[in-house]
């Protein structure tokens, strides 16, 4: 038994690469929404550190501070669009209701969608640090930068869960709609784009509630050391929302 779970997972682990090959053969196939998702928030992030990069911030640049601030919507334009995107375009052609009946499980091709999107989110985030480090506003090891990275990648999970949830129940134009609605007036409300101390003080109350803001906070402190234990258990919190969500949207899909 235990020699036919091993060769299970060996089977699971093969399919999975093919996956997340075929899925990033597709993405540079039709590059034009993600190139819009790692564009903008890049040339966000060159305009807004090139005017208040060299502003003082408190123990580190601001320019540096935003690169945890900004690098958190870069990351999450890329894994809260690109997975929902694609899963209510594969649900439009009629793909998952293949998958429903071939050797390779849904959620083998659900979970290659999100890791085909983590390569682009790293090079958000390293097109914000070369950028940074260009307008002489980075103060940061190569240590602290990978922690903002990891803790950036593995928390755009309950994001991309949403997404994937997001694409279950509506159509491919309309997911990109309402994926952006949700992104934008949170990356606002977060902070994301400025702090909110310059903020009428409802926006501070709101940004508690959000993950979007503890995810930004938890990246900021890898490079400030602030405390981590609440915005991880919010979101520890949200992952389990987001997952049941999916799983929810899945099962009452259309495909």
């Amino acid at each position: 038994m235990t020699d036919v779970s091993a060769r299970n997972r060996v089977r699971l682990g093969a399919v999975l690469r093919v996956e997340i090959a075929d899925e990033l053969r597709s993405i540079l196939r039709e590059p034009t929404a993600l190139l819009f998702s790692v564009l903008m928030p890049v040339g966000f992030f060159a305009l807004f550190v090139s005017i208040f990069g060299d502003y003082d911030a408190g123990t580190i640049p601001a320019g540096t501070r935003m690169l945890a601030m900004f690098g958190t919507f870069g990351v999450l334009s890329v894994t809260l669009m690109n997975p929902g995107v694609g899963v209510a375009q594969d649900r439009e052609l009629g793909w998952l209701r293949a998958k429903r009946v071939s050797a390779v499980p849904v959620g083998v091709t659900l979970l290659a969608k999100i890791a085909a999107a983590l390569p682009y989110a790293v090079g958000v985030l390293a097109a914000m640090t070369v950028t940074a480090a260009l307008t002489g506003s980075l103060s940061a090891s190569p240590v602290e930068l990978l922690r903002v990275l990891g803790v950036l990648l593995v928390g755009s999970v309950p994001f991309a869960l949403f997404g994937v949830a997001v694409g279950f129940r509506v159509r491919a134009n309309a997911a990109a709609a309402v994926l952006n609605a949700v992104l934008m007036p949170a990356a606002v409300f977060s902070g994301l784009w400025m702090p909110l101390r310059i903020l009428p003080d409802f926006f501070a109350d709101v940004a508690a509630l959000l993950p979007t803001h503890h995810l930004a906070r938890l990246a900021l402190a890898q490079l400030d050391g602030g405390q981590v234990l609440g915005h991880v258990v919010v979101l520890l919190g949200s992952t389990a929302v987001a997952a049941t969500a999916a799983e929810l949207s899945y099962r009452y899909a259309r495909l």
